[in-house]
Protein backbone atom coordinates (compact mmCIF):
# COMPACT_ATOMS: atom_id res chain seq x y z
CA UNK A 1 0.00 0.00 0.00
CA UNK A 2 1.63 3.58 -0.83
CA UNK A 3 2.63 5.55 1.94
CA UNK A 4 1.92 9.66 1.66
CA UNK A 5 5.18 11.04 3.48
CA UNK A 6 3.55 14.38 3.36
CA UNK A 7 0.93 13.62 5.50
CA UNK A 8 3.19 11.60 8.00
CA UNK A 9 5.44 14.67 8.44
CA UNK A 10 1.83 17.07 8.54
CA UNK A 11 3.09 19.11 5.96
CA UNK A 12 2.21 19.97 2.48
CA UNK A 13 3.65 18.87 -1.09
CA UNK A 14 4.96 22.32 -1.33
CA UNK A 15 7.07 22.76 1.67
CA UNK A 16 10.52 23.68 1.97
CA UNK A 17 13.63 21.53 3.34
CA UNK A 18 13.35 23.99 6.34
CA UNK A 19 9.86 23.17 7.04
CA UNK A 20 10.70 19.53 6.31
CA UNK A 21 13.15 19.74 8.62
CA UNK A 22 11.21 21.25 11.27
CA UNK A 23 8.22 18.76 11.33
CA UNK A 24 10.70 16.14 11.08
CA UNK A 25 12.70 17.41 14.25
CA UNK A 26 9.29 17.92 16.03
CA UNK A 27 7.77 14.57 15.59
CA UNK A 28 11.05 12.68 16.06
CA UNK A 29 11.14 14.12 19.13
CA UNK A 30 7.45 13.42 20.17
CA UNK A 31 7.84 9.66 19.53
CA UNK A 32 11.64 9.11 19.82
CA UNK A 33 11.19 5.44 21.83
CA UNK A 34 13.18 6.87 24.79
CA UNK A 35 10.41 9.11 26.04
CA UNK A 36 7.95 7.61 28.32
CA UNK A 37 5.06 7.97 25.48
CA UNK A 38 7.29 7.14 22.36
CA UNK A 39 6.02 5.44 19.78
CA UNK A 40 8.64 3.09 17.49
CA UNK A 41 6.30 2.26 15.40
CA UNK A 42 5.63 6.11 14.26
CA UNK A 43 8.69 7.10 14.88
CA UNK A 44 10.13 4.85 12.23
CA UNK A 45 7.61 6.42 9.73
CA UNK A 46 8.25 9.60 10.45
CA UNK A 47 12.46 9.00 9.57
CA UNK A 48 11.42 7.27 6.49
CA UNK A 49 9.36 10.04 5.15
CA UNK A 50 12.17 12.45 6.08
CA UNK A 51 14.76 10.18 4.64
CA UNK A 52 12.81 10.90 1.33
CA UNK A 53 11.67 14.49 1.32
CA UNK A 54 14.68 16.07 2.65
CA UNK A 55 16.78 14.17 -0.52
CA UNK A 56 15.80 16.26 -3.88
CA UNK A 57 16.78 12.83 -6.15
CA UNK A 58 14.34 10.65 -3.92
CA UNK A 59 11.73 13.48 -3.13
CA UNK A 60 11.49 14.41 -7.27
CA UNK A 61 10.80 9.98 -7.80
CA UNK A 62 8.63 9.91 -5.32
CA UNK A 63 6.81 12.98 -6.21
CA UNK A 64 6.66 11.56 -9.71
CA UNK A 65 5.31 7.87 -8.82
CA UNK A 66 2.77 9.35 -6.25
CA UNK A 67 1.48 7.89 -3.44
CA UNK A 68 0.86 4.27 -4.99
CA UNK A 69 4.77 3.65 -5.16
CA UNK A 70 5.66 1.12 -3.09
CA UNK A 71 8.87 2.08 -1.23
CA UNK A 72 9.84 -1.55 -0.36
CA UNK A 73 11.64 -1.36 -3.96
CA UNK A 74 12.33 0.88 -7.45
CA UNK A 75 15.25 2.78 -5.82
CA UNK A 76 13.96 3.98 -2.34
CA UNK A 77 14.53 0.73 -0.58
CA UNK A 78 16.76 0.69 2.01
CA UNK A 79 19.06 -2.00 3.06
CA UNK A 80 17.92 -3.95 5.97
CA UNK A 81 15.11 -3.83 8.66
CA UNK A 82 12.13 -3.47 6.24
CA UNK A 83 13.69 -0.56 4.05
CA UNK A 84 13.83 1.36 7.43
CA UNK A 85 17.14 3.73 7.15
CA UNK A 86 19.14 4.45 10.24
CA UNK A 87 21.79 6.60 8.69
CA UNK A 88 19.67 9.82 9.84
CA UNK A 89 20.03 8.90 13.79
CA UNK A 90 23.75 9.37 13.29
CA UNK A 91 23.18 13.17 12.15
CA UNK A 92 22.66 16.44 14.44
CA UNK A 93 21.02 19.45 13.65
CA UNK A 94 22.76 21.22 15.93
CA UNK A 95 26.71 21.89 17.24
CA UNK A 96 29.28 19.83 19.39
CA UNK A 97 26.94 17.17 19.02
CA UNK A 98 24.26 18.83 21.70
CA UNK A 99 21.07 19.68 19.68
CA UNK A 100 18.60 17.18 17.16
CA UNK A 101 20.73 14.24 17.66
CA UNK A 102 19.64 10.30 17.77
CA UNK A 103 21.84 7.60 19.33
CA UNK A 104 21.56 4.44 17.37
CA UNK A 105 22.80 1.92 20.06
CA UNK A 106 19.23 3.37 21.92
CA UNK A 107 17.11 2.93 18.77
CA UNK A 108 18.46 -0.46 18.23
CA UNK A 109 18.29 -1.52 21.65
CA UNK A 110 14.54 -0.79 22.25
CA UNK A 111 13.44 -2.66 18.91
CA UNK A 112 15.56 -5.37 20.43
CA UNK A 113 14.49 -5.51 23.68
CA UNK A 114 18.32 -4.81 24.99
CA UNK A 115 19.73 -8.08 23.47
CA UNK A 116 22.53 -8.32 21.20
CA UNK A 117 23.53 -4.80 21.15
CA UNK A 118 24.96 -4.41 24.56
CA UNK A 119 22.01 -2.37 25.50
CA UNK A 120 22.60 -1.10 29.97
CA UNK A 121 19.78 0.91 32.20
CA UNK A 122 19.64 3.79 31.75
CA UNK A 123 18.67 7.13 33.73
CA UNK A 124 15.70 9.07 33.45
CA UNK A 125 16.10 12.03 31.12
CA UNK A 126 15.58 15.38 32.37
CA UNK A 127 13.66 18.29 30.36
CA UNK A 128 13.82 22.10 31.34
CA UNK A 129 12.62 25.07 29.75
CA UNK A 130 14.96 28.63 29.50
CA UNK A 131 13.64 31.60 27.56
CA UNK A 132 16.28 34.17 25.82
CA UNK A 133 16.00 36.95 23.64
CA UNK A 134 14.91 37.79 20.25
CA UNK A 135 18.40 38.91 18.96
CA UNK A 136 19.87 35.22 20.97
CA UNK A 137 17.97 32.99 18.64
CA UNK A 138 18.87 34.37 16.02
CA UNK A 139 23.02 34.45 16.42
CA UNK A 140 22.98 31.63 19.22
CA UNK A 141 25.01 32.22 22.54
CA UNK A 142 25.84 29.47 25.63
CA UNK A 143 25.25 30.04 28.57
CA UNK A 144 25.12 28.40 32.01
CA UNK A 145 22.17 26.67 33.70
CA UNK A 146 21.73 25.35 37.03
CA UNK A 147 20.57 21.42 36.75
CA UNK A 148 18.83 20.10 39.92
CA UNK A 149 18.69 16.00 40.24
CA UNK A 150 15.70 14.45 41.85
CA UNK A 151 17.07 10.85 42.49
CA UNK A 152 20.61 12.24 44.08
CA UNK A 153 19.62 15.62 44.95
CA UNK A 154 22.75 16.54 43.40
CA UNK A 155 23.06 20.15 41.86
CA UNK A 156 25.14 20.86 38.99
CA UNK A 157 25.80 23.94 35.71
CA UNK A 158 26.35 22.68 32.93
CA UNK A 159 26.78 25.17 29.82
CA UNK A 160 24.97 24.53 26.98
CA UNK A 161 25.38 26.24 23.29
CA UNK A 162 22.42 27.43 21.66
CA UNK A 163 22.71 27.89 17.94
CA UNK A 164 22.17 30.53 15.28
CA UNK A 165 18.46 30.26 14.19
CA UNK A 166 16.82 28.08 16.65
CA UNK A 167 12.92 28.47 16.84
CA UNK A 168 10.42 28.89 19.60
CA UNK A 169 10.05 25.52 21.27
CA UNK A 170 12.74 23.80 19.44
CA UNK A 171 14.78 21.76 21.65
CA UNK A 172 18.99 20.91 22.41
CA UNK A 173 20.19 17.26 23.70
CA UNK A 174 22.42 17.45 26.23
CA UNK A 175 23.87 13.82 26.18
CA UNK A 176 24.55 12.11 30.12
CA UNK A 177 23.62 15.17 31.81
CA UNK A 178 19.91 13.16 32.67
CA UNK A 179 19.52 11.69 36.06
CA UNK A 180 21.85 8.91 36.95
CA UNK A 181 21.46 5.47 37.57
CA UNK A 182 23.05 2.27 39.16
CA UNK A 183 24.96 0.07 37.23
CA UNK A 184 24.03 2.10 34.27
CA UNK A 185 24.40 5.40 32.51
CA UNK A 186 22.72 8.73 33.01
CA UNK A 187 19.90 9.90 30.74
CA UNK A 188 19.92 12.95 28.57
CA UNK A 189 19.10 16.71 29.23
CA UNK A 190 16.71 18.32 27.55
CA UNK A 191 16.66 22.03 27.15
CA UNK A 192 13.18 23.37 25.67
CA UNK A 193 14.06 26.97 24.24
CA UNK A 194 11.37 29.79 23.95
CA UNK A 195 12.18 32.72 22.31
CA UNK A 196 10.79 36.21 23.30
CA UNK A 197 9.14 38.04 20.63
CA UNK A 198 10.70 41.24 19.52
CA UNK A 199 8.71 44.26 19.21
CA UNK A 200 8.90 44.84 15.27
CA UNK A 201 11.10 41.78 14.04
CA UNK A 202 10.04 38.31 13.16
CA UNK A 203 11.86 35.26 12.07
CA UNK A 204 10.82 33.71 8.60
CA UNK A 205 13.10 30.51 7.91
CA UNK A 206 16.84 32.38 7.12
CA UNK A 207 14.77 35.23 6.55
CA UNK A 208 13.91 38.82 9.41
CA UNK A 209 10.80 40.01 8.46
CA UNK A 210 9.49 43.70 9.84
CA UNK A 211 6.46 46.22 8.51
CA UNK A 212 6.83 49.77 7.83
CA UNK A 213 3.81 52.11 7.31
CA UNK A 214 4.21 55.05 5.63
CA UNK A 215 2.24 58.19 4.33
CA UNK A 216 1.20 58.68 0.86
CA UNK A 217 2.77 61.37 0.20
CA UNK A 218 5.53 59.61 1.25
CA UNK A 219 4.58 57.09 -1.20
CA UNK A 220 4.05 59.06 -3.82
CA UNK A 221 7.31 61.09 -4.09
CA UNK A 222 9.75 58.84 -1.62
CA UNK A 223 11.16 59.16 1.54
CA UNK A 224 13.74 57.75 4.10
CA UNK A 225 13.38 55.87 6.55
CA UNK A 226 14.93 54.24 10.03
CA UNK A 227 14.65 50.95 10.63
CA UNK A 228 15.12 48.86 13.15
CA UNK A 229 17.94 45.92 12.83
CA UNK A 230 19.68 43.60 14.91
CA UNK A 231 23.18 45.26 14.10
CA UNK A 232 25.02 46.84 16.49
CA UNK A 233 23.81 50.06 15.18
CA UNK A 234 20.37 49.19 16.01
CA UNK A 235 18.93 50.91 12.92
CA UNK A 236 19.46 51.75 9.54
CA UNK A 237 18.08 54.69 7.04
CA UNK A 238 16.58 52.90 4.39
CA UNK A 239 15.37 54.93 1.02
CA UNK A 240 12.02 54.64 0.14
CA UNK A 241 11.47 55.25 -3.64
CA UNK A 242 8.89 57.33 -5.03
CA UNK A 243 6.14 55.76 -6.36
CA UNK A 244 6.30 52.24 -4.43
CA UNK A 245 3.13 50.11 -4.36
CA UNK A 246 0.65 49.33 -1.40
CA UNK A 247 2.20 45.74 0.12
CA UNK A 248 5.75 46.02 -1.77
CA UNK A 249 9.11 44.34 -0.05
CA UNK A 250 12.45 46.18 0.16
CA UNK A 251 15.03 43.56 0.67
CA UNK A 252 17.84 44.26 2.67
CA UNK A 253 20.70 41.80 1.87
CA UNK A 254 22.59 39.50 4.49
CA UNK A 255 20.79 41.52 7.36
CA UNK A 256 18.74 38.17 8.50
CA UNK A 257 19.73 34.85 10.00
CA UNK A 258 23.42 33.22 9.56
CA UNK A 259 23.33 29.74 7.96
CA UNK A 260 25.53 27.07 7.96
CA UNK A 261 26.78 28.13 4.90
CA UNK A 262 28.30 31.31 6.48
CA UNK A 263 26.30 33.33 4.58
CA UNK A 264 22.86 35.15 6.38
CA UNK A 265 19.66 35.39 5.32
CA UNK A 266 17.81 38.71 4.47
CA UNK A 267 16.09 41.77 6.06
CA UNK A 268 12.49 42.04 4.52
CA UNK A 269 10.58 45.30 4.85
CA UNK A 270 6.73 44.89 3.89
CA UNK A 271 5.49 48.75 3.03
CA UNK A 272 1.76 49.58 3.56
CA UNK A 273 0.78 52.78 2.35
CA UNK A 274 -1.68 54.81 5.29
CA UNK A 275 -4.49 56.40 3.44
CA UNK A 276 -5.78 59.82 4.93
CA UNK A 277 -9.16 59.70 7.10
CA UNK A 278 -10.34 63.18 5.76
CA UNK A 279 -9.25 65.40 3.52
CA UNK A 280 -8.89 69.27 3.20
CA UNK A 281 -10.17 71.54 0.85
CA UNK A 282 -6.84 72.28 -0.22
CA UNK A 283 -5.84 68.43 -0.53
CA UNK A 284 -8.85 67.62 -2.62
CA UNK A 285 -7.87 70.42 -5.04
CA UNK A 286 -4.52 68.91 -5.24
CA UNK A 287 -5.91 65.82 -5.96
CA UNK A 288 -7.87 67.16 -8.62
CA UNK A 289 -5.06 68.41 -9.92
CA UNK A 290 -3.68 64.53 -10.54
CA UNK A 291 -6.76 63.81 -11.74
CA UNK A 292 -6.38 65.86 -14.44
CA UNK A 293 -2.63 65.11 -15.26
CA UNK A 294 -4.22 61.44 -15.63
CA UNK A 295 -2.82 59.99 -12.07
Amino acid sequence: MGKDYYKTLGIDKTASKDEIKKAFRKLAHKYHPDKKDGDEKKFKEVNEAYNILSDDQKRAQYDQFGQTFDTSGGGFNQAGFGGFDFSAFNRGFGSAGQSFEFDLNDILGSFFGGQGFGRIKKGADVTIDIEIDFKDSIFGLSREIPIAYRNSNKKETIRIVIPPGIDNGEMIRVRGKGESVESGRPGDLYVKIYVKPHNTLRKEGNNLFTELQIKLTEALIGTSREIETLEKTKSLSVKIPAGIKHGEILRLRELGVPTASGRRGDLLIRVSIKMPEKLSREAREAIDVLRKEGY
